[in-house]
Parts: C-alpha cells; structure tokens; sequence
C-alpha cells in the first residue's frame, strides 16, 4: 500500500511538473468518449450533461472524475491543478482571473472525501463560477450554430 502510494505521488508530481497544455476540442472529445465507455451513463445522465446539468450520482460522478484526471487538470493525491483548470477553461477571461476563480474552488480534501465526490465539488464550484457562465453560454452558442447549419 505504501509503495502504491509513493508511486502515485510521483506520477502526480512528475505529470505537474511537466509541459501540459490545454486540450484541444477533439481530444476533449476523445476523452470524454472514453470515459463514457469506462463509465457508462443512462440516457438520461447523457442528456442532462448535454444540458449542463450535473446530478451528484455516483455514475456521474465517476465520468467527470475520469474526464478531469485524462484531462490532466486533476490528480487523485493532489485534486485539482489550479493553473491547468485556468488554462483549459478562461474562455475569454484573464488567464489571471481564470486562475483567481480556480483557486476559490480548489480543496486540499481536508475531510477526506472519496476521490469522485472530491472532484465533483470542484467541478460544481467551477460550473457555479463566471467561469461556468462563460462555458454554458459557448455550448449554447455552439447549439445554434449547429442548428443552422442543418437547417
């Protein structure tokens, strides 16, 4: 157990010391598909994440802890990586105050939580953030836009 546990330590030091970068939207996708097969959600799980509702179920839970870690902007000894989460979702925001919202929602998990609930706090706080706001205003966008189109 201990030596899991040093080893998971380095490999989450070593994967935030290196040179991450923001994910693209295809890789976001590739990660997501992913997850969805480690993590299979009913249709109506899917469908209220297409519509940014996030109900605190352990299935759900489970899917956005897999999205985060593959995203690399979490860590299951460390939590979130504040800089990274800045980087992936500023949108239009400062990379300063991307960061400055991604810090007021990053925990140390002092009441040691199991991993997902720990994440998905994370995860609710970011979506309660104007950081959130800007992420449900894109994806509507990007609803339209695509209704256009097959219009």
């Amino acid at each position: 157990m201990l030596k899991y546990l040093i080893v998971a330590l380095a490999l989450c030091a070593v994967a935030h010391a290196d040179d991450w970068t923001p994910k693209t939207g295809e890789e976001i996708r590739k990660i997501r598909v992913d997850c969805l097969k480690e993590n299979p959600l009913s249709n109506d799980q899917i469908s209220q994440l297409k519509n940014l509702i996030f109900p605190n179920e352990p299935d759900v839970r489970q899917y956005l802890t897999c999205s985060a870690i593959k995203l690399g902007i979490f860590c299951d000894q460390q939590g979130y990586h504040a800089d990274r989460l800045a980087k992936q979702f500023k949108m239009d925001l400062s990379e300063e105050e991307a960061l400055q919202i991604a810090q007021g929602c990053v925990d140390d998990n002092a009441q040691k939580s199991p991993t997902d609930v720990w994440a998905f706090r994370g995860h609710q706080c970011m979506m309660a953030s104007k950081i959130g706001d800007k992420v449900r205003a894109f994806v509507k966008a990007k609803a339209e836009e695509a209704k256009k189109k097959a219009a």
